[in-house]
């Protein structure tokens, strides 16, 4: 294993040798810009996700408060079809909203 002091010695030395074994300054230049260009992506699905939870979330809180709403319309005899199809539509939100939190 080469130290760092090492290579900094050995790029006073001799500067055209690459203090990167097996890189050339150049090809080390496009590693370092590559894994900035990496984080500035992650980083940006990042937000584009904290977007998407926000989103599903208001509208996960305006599909309860309909759901409400058609739940005290309804008596204790009748429950239509859209209170289901609205419930149904609930927990498929939410579920996309946990695995946004997760990651996945």
């Amino acid at each position: 294993m080469v130290c760092f002091a090492q290579l900094k010695n050995q790029q006073q030395q001799n500067p055209t040798q690459p203090a990167y074994p097996g890189q050339t300054p150049a090809s080390h230049n496009e590693d370092v810009w590559e894994q900035q260009q990496q984080k500035a992506m992650e980083k940006k699905a990042s937000l584009q996700r904290q977007q998407d939870i926000r989103k599903d979330t208001e509208k996960l809180l305006e599909l309860a408060t309909e759901l409400k709403q058609a739940v005290d319309k309804s008596n204790k005899d009748t429950l239509s079809l859209d209170v289901v199809k609205k419930a149904d539509e609930i927990e498929k939100l939410a579920k996309s909203v946990k695995n946004k939190m997760r990651g996945d």
